[in-house]
């Protein structure tokens, strides 16, 4: 592992600390790592994991060793620079290190979503631009219950209720779990991510959080380590943090918009024309980019069986890739904004998504239409059909037959990261399939 800072100055930080999480986001983006002496991680002891473990998928199963080798070698992980933090949540003095991962010659890791979004990241660089994005993430916090089979209960608040109907945008609606957003607060600003916003949202118990734009590495990292800290301060509160995008039947799902633009070297937006001060012809063919390559990586913002649920509630989720002028109907959206504010808001991705593999789908989509030049339609307004074209799969088994096939995936994704994903959600796939849901027992045990 390599230290961030000399062994003495890091062992001065480390102070009272007992152990480092070293974690990293497997492809589905759930943290995962090993708990190491504080000791030895100030003196830079290296750090390895299988490769097996970036492609483990959400049942804790493995797909065949071709897709990570047969010898299932280990890759190093090495902490991203600032990314080492004290947890202000433990009960007991700790640190967690967001890590990346490299193969053992130091080359970043063929099956790592972080280094996909690095991929995509270098090839806007090569151009002399730089991305910057922003996450908007929802998320239901209900009472904490072991049982799966029962349904999500929002949580018993300072006030002694639980909470009814929708509360969007309710001011004040958070101070039945003050504590709890009083700690969250606390832990993002010891973890060093700013917050734009905090707000309730559509849904019974659903709230969001804002993030400031920034380099897409440094935000996913962010987007990342909040969903991390968001569990483990729920599970201290007797909460339980869901970032599932559907959780509950008839309530909205949970998404995670992705705001985007992009600067030249100059610090220029190029959405803008500076001449005209307009949207420029980089902008048309970003927006083009999007509505010809996000249907083929819908799997990559919408990974699971649950994803596509979310899809049904089409206000405030559109399965569509039209876009418009804030017309939040669309799948994307250009918000009013001053011209050297441009952007496109992708309202497509769930709350389940990985935020590296879904800022790396946005970003490689808008910059495959740049690279082709393409157009996009014309704009949505009011009331509109939604063309064939652009409506999104409404299955993770069309999606998955999607990325198989894609042109965009190819060109922006490794193959083996492509493969290994695949195989990662075809035996979730499968493991879904072999249950049966009480819907079906309900309808069908004594009708049909």
């Amino acid at each position: 592992m390599t230290s961030l800072s000399a062994p003495t100055a890091l062992s001065e930080r480390l102070a009272g600390i007992a152990a480092v999480e070293c974690v990293i986001a497997d492809m589905n983006g759930i943290p995962r790592g090993k708990l190491i002496n504080a000791t030895s991680y100030s003196q830079g002891r290296r750090v390895q994991m299988a490769h097996g473990v970036l492609v483990q998928s959400l049942t804790g199963d493995y797909p065949e060793p071709r897709f990570y080798g047969y010898d299932d070698s280990d890759f190093l992980l090495r902490t991203i620079p600032g990314q080492l933090h004290v947890t202000p949540w433990t009960a007991e003095p700790r640190a967690l290190a967001v890590c990346e991962a490299l193969e053992m010659d130091g080359t970043p890791s063929r099956l790592s979503s972080r280094a996909m979004l690095q991929r995509v990241v270098e090839r806007y660089q090569a151009r002399g631009w730089a991305p910057k994005v922003a996450t908007e993430l929802e998320f239901y916090l209900f009472e904490h219950n072991p049982d799966v089979m029962q349904p999500f209960r929002p949580p018993v608040g300072l006030d002694g209720r639980r909470e009814v109907g929708n509360q969007a945008f309710a001011a004040g609606s958070a101070y039945a779990l003050q504590p709890f957003f009083a700690e969250l607060k606390a832990g993002m600003a010891a973890l060093g991510i700013p917050c734009e916003a905090v707000l309730h949202e559509m849904g019974l118990s659903q709230y969001e959080v804002n993030f400031l734009h920034d380099d897409p590495l440094l935000i996913a990292d962010q987007t990342f380590l909040f969903k991390f800290m968001l569990h483990e301060i729920a599970l201290k509160h007797g909460l339980i943090s869901v970032c599932m995008a559907k959780p509950l039947s008839r309530m909205p799902g949970s998404s995670m918009h992705i705001h985007q633009s992009v600067v030249d070297r100059s610090g220029q937006n190029i959405f803008t024309d500076p001449a005209t001060q307009g949207p420029s012809e980089l902008f048309r063919h970003y927006l083009g980019g999007l509505q010809a390559g996000l249907g083929d990586l819908i799997l990559l913002m919408a990974p699971n069986v649950n994803s596509y649920q979310r899809y049904c509630h089409t206000y405030a989720s559109p399965n569509n890739l039209c876009w418009s002028l804030d017309n939040r109907r669309t799948g994307l959206r250009v918000p009013n904004s001053e011209p050297e504010a441009r952007r496109v808001e992708n309202r497509v991705p769930g709350a389940d998504a990985n935020p590296y593999l879904a800022i790396a789908a946005t970003l490689a989509a808008g910059l495959y239409g740049i690279d082709r030049q393409l157009q996009p339609d014309l704009p949505a307004q009011r009331e509109f059909d939604v063309p064939d074209d652009l409506r999104l799969s409404c299955t993770v088994h069309r999606a998955i037959r999607r990325l198989r096939i894609s042109e965009v995936a190819a060109d922006f994704f490794t193959p083996e990261f492509i493969d290994g994903y695949l195989a990662c959600k075809e035996l979730e796939l499968e493991s879904f399939m072999d249950e049966i849901s009480p819907w079906e027992r309900r309808y069908l045990g004594s009708q049909v």
